[in-house]
C-alpha cells in the first residue's frame, strides 16, 4: 500500500482515537472533509461537520494547510494527528 499512509487520528472533542489509512495523493482539505464525515457517521454525530475543522501533528503541533497534498507534508506511517474544530 505505497499510495497510503497509516496514521492515528485523535479527536479531543469526543475523547476518541481512530487508526486510518490516508491517501497520499489527496489534499489535506479533502482528507479533513472525508475524516470528519466518516467520524461523524461512526460516532452517531458526536462531532459536527463544519468547514472549520483543522488537522495538526500531535508531536510537532504543526497545522497542515488545506491546499497541500498529503505527499508534500511530513505525515508518514505511524504519525499521530489531531482533528479539532477551530472557532
Amino acid at each position: 500500500m505505497n499510495n497510503k499512509v497509516f496514521v492515528k487520528i485523535l479527536v479531543p472533542e469526543i475523547d476518541k482515537e481512530f487508526d486510518v489509512y490516508l491517501p497520499i495523493s489527496k489534499k489535506i482539505g479533502n482528507i479533513i472533509n472525508l475524516l470528519t464525515k466518516a467520524i461523524c457517521e461512526i460516532t452517531n454525530n458526536e462531532i459536527e461537520i463544519t468547514n472549520t475543522n483543522r488537522l495538526y501533528n500531535a508531536k510537532t503541533k504543526e497545522l497542515y494547510e488545506s491546499d497541500v497534498t498529503l505527499f508534500n507534508t511530513n505525515i508518514r506511517n505511524g504519525t499521530k494527528l489531531v482533528l479539532i474544530q477551530a472557532n
